[in-house]
């Protein structure tokens, strides 16, 4: 048995510190004038209270979230309008 967790244990925590630096990457990404522009363009009044109390970050993963969603949605839609062959 400890042979096992002894030989187990280090490509799990590899594994895990990759899968970390994956959900981190974004968070280390500042945030462009332009993204900032736009932000401001397009906000919803969510997008305004979250900007209010959690400050940039927050409201800014939420904006993208939001637009990334949008595009998927959009995405499907048009492909859905498309006549099969």
């Amino acid at each position: 048995m400890v042979a096992l967790v002894v030989i187990l244990f280090p490509p799990l925590v590899i594994a895990f510190l990759l899968v970390m630096e994956r959900v981190e990457e974004p968070l280390r990404r500042p945030t462009s004038q332009r993204q900032v522009e736009e932000f401001l363009a397009s906000a919803t009044p969510g997008d305004v209270d979250e900007l209010a109390h959690s400050g940039i970050r927050r409201a800014m993963e939420r904006w993208r979230r939001r637009r990334t969603s949008g595009a998927v949605r959009a995405r499907a839609a048009v492909t859905a309008q498309r006549p099969s062959d």
